[in-house]
């Protein structure tokens, strides 16, 4: 006779989903700092040594599809808990944290050549702002989602937005054949700005609650199909543009909400 706990195993592994993603996320951010980590061990000059962090990139924006199924899994199969939701930033802070500032900060020193002691200090903190930027976002998530706080769109640049953001002109450069070291030295004062952004008030919109309501509204769908022939025809610079224009649509909204007095529901925190 099959007793009831084992009936119930089933339901236990289903349950179980949504974490499995949620650590396959946290695994690429993992694997994409192990791999940035061996551009050390190349020469600057070489090719090889820029498709290491294009590779890093890729790992990252890879992780985002374990970011979104996460959700959608544990919605599916009835399996939100804060455990869960705790596990998820977890997983954030690492791959949309660490990870890229990871990528930021030994693009800038190996590149670079030889920097003054001033010149890796400076680096090393703008990458910082952004690695506090994404710690501030994730905890402040975290206490939000403890409230039960809910809205259209964020409060502040998401974290896989600005890690997207930092992963897309990476990956511009190596698909135009641009050396990576004459972005260098930029790069990590745009990750400063993207770190400012994930604490700001500058609302964002919610791109997971977007796609979730395609289904009544199918003028959106249009949108979606336009959005990915982009990325097919244009590729890097495709996805280059678009997650530049999603950095700025916030700024927009604020400017445009500061202008006319239209106020809008805000998702304080988010991811």
């Amino acid at each position: 006779m099959i007793s009831s706990e084992a009936l119930l195993c089933p339901k236990r592994w289903l349950k179980g989903v949504p974490n499995a993603l949620t650590l396959c996320n946290s695994l690429c951010g993992f694997w994409a700092i192990l791999n940035t980590l061996d551009a050390y061990n190349r020469d600057p000059v070489d090719s090889s040594t820029a498709a290491i962090f294009a590779v890093s990139a890729w790992l990252i924006l890879s992780a985002m599809i374990f970011d979104a199924l996460d959700g959608f899994a544990a919605r599916l199969l009835n399996a939100i808990s804060m455990h869960g939701v705790q596990m998820d930033s977890l997983a954030d802070m690492v791959t949309f944290g660490v990870a890229p500032a990871t990528v930021m900060a030994i693009l800038t020193h190996k590149l670079r050549g030889t920097m003054t002691g001033s010149q890796e200090f400076i680096t090393y903190m703008l990458c910082a702002v952004y690695l506090g930027g994404a710690a501030l976002r994730l905890a402040t998530y975290n206490v939000h989602a403890i409230q039960k706080k809910s809205g259209d769109v964020f409060s502040g640049l998401p974290s896989p937005g600005a890690a997207a953001a930092v992963c897309s002109v990476v990956l511009f450069a190596e698909g135009a054949k641009i050396h990576l070291d004459n972005i260098a030295g930029w790069l990590p004062v745009y990750a400063a700005v993207l770190g400012v952004l994930m604490v700001s008030p500058v609302p964002y919109m919610h791109f997971g609650k977007w796609l979730v309501n395609l289904r009544r509204h199918p003028r959106q769908i249009w949108l979606l199909l336009v959005l990915i022939l982009v990325v097919a025809v244009f590729r890097g610079y495709g996805v280059l543009v678009l997650i530049t224009l999603y950095v700025l649509s916030g700024p927009v909204m604020w400017l445009f909400r500061l202008l006319t007095g239209r106020d809008l529901r805000l998702l304080e925190g988010g991811d």
